[in-house]
């Protein structure tokens, strides 16, 4: 990997776990998800209408605006799915599962599906990482335990990772046909209206992940968090169209660390002296693997 698209992805990891910690802290999660997409959208589209017609109004291929739907909505499901989650659990259980669920299958999608192909550097920083994640958090246990609350938000936070891998996926294709920043406009819009209509109807749903939730609104934090994911999907799509797919997306999911270590310290969800040495070694882990893959062929 390049060291643009490497900085590029530990960037967009630092700004993806502050969003989270944002969507986790406040009243509303969706309700938050739903206005930081719509504003995000707001700022990009004159943005990228203005590129567009300044570049001569380029050619935007079918396949483009297909696989770009498709990403909208894995992105709405997305929300959803988290939004679920981080109302039913904490910030230190669905982070890890959603974030540490994800690279395994990314991983798979782009060696089977794909294609790619990977040096022998490559597959130990990948291997390292996983490890690592797994070892920060050890998700499995959530599914075990006897606690209903946790089972639920397990499993949203696993329906979270599946969409995940759907959409790095679909990105990687995608940012490849057409500029990352006219495929991001694409996928944008398609989010930020899929969730506006499922924000509409929820008082009219019941149950499940889509039950209206408790909470108040904070405009500015919505904002705000909506400007950082739309910043970090834009850098991880740059960096997309410069590398692999099972490269980028195990390398992005480093802010699990960030999350886990807020989720400790500061909401103080409590870990025994067993869980903080094994969230240090897997911390280890993890920063090694991000070496490996800066310096693999």
């Amino acid at each position: 990997m390049d060291s643009l698209a490497l900085a590029c992805v530990l960037v967009s990891a630092v700004m993806h776990a502050t969003w989270n910690i944002l969507l986790k802290t406040a009243g509303d999660p969706l309700r938050t998800a739903t206005v930081g997409m719509i504003a995000a959208f707001a700022v990009l589209l004159p943005v990228v209408v203005v590129g567009w017609l300044a570049l001569g109004q380029p050619a935007i291929p079918p396949q483009a605006l297909v696989i770009g739907f498709l990403s909208g909505l894995a992105e709405v499901a997305y929300f959803v799915f988290l939004a679920a989650a981080y109302r039913r659990g904490d910030l230190s259980i669905v982070s890890p599962l959603a974030r540490g669920s994800a690279p395994l299958l990314i991983v798979i999608v782009g060696i089977v599906v794909l294609g790619e192909r990977l040096s022998a550097g490559a597959v130990a920083g990948v291997a390292l990482l996983l490890i690592g994640l797994l070892t920060v958090q050890r998700p499995w246990r959530f599914l075990q335990t006897a606690h209903a609350g946790h089972r639920s938000a397990a499993g949203f936070a696993l329906l979270t990772g599946l969409m995940i891998a759907t959409y790095t996926s679909l990105d990687r294709v995608g940012s490849q046909l057409i500029a990352p920043w006219i495929y991001a406009a694409i996928l944008w819009g398609v989010g930020a209206l899929g969730l506006g209509i499922i924000d509409l109807a929820r008082p009219r749903l019941a149950g499940g992940a889509f039950a209206s939730e408790p909470g108040s609104l904070n405009l500015r934090r919505a904002v705000i968090g909506g400007m950082l994911t739309l910043a970090a999907y834009s850098l991880i799509l740059f960096a997309l169209s410069r590398a692999e797919v099972s490269l980028v997306g195990p390398l992005r999911e480093s802010a699990v660390l960030i999350t886990s270590a807020y989720g400790i310290l500061v909401l103080h969800e409590a870990v025994t002296r067993r869980e903080i040495t094994l969230r240090l070694s897997g911390s280890l882990m993890v920063l090694l693997g991000a070496a490996v893959l800066a310096f693999a062929a």
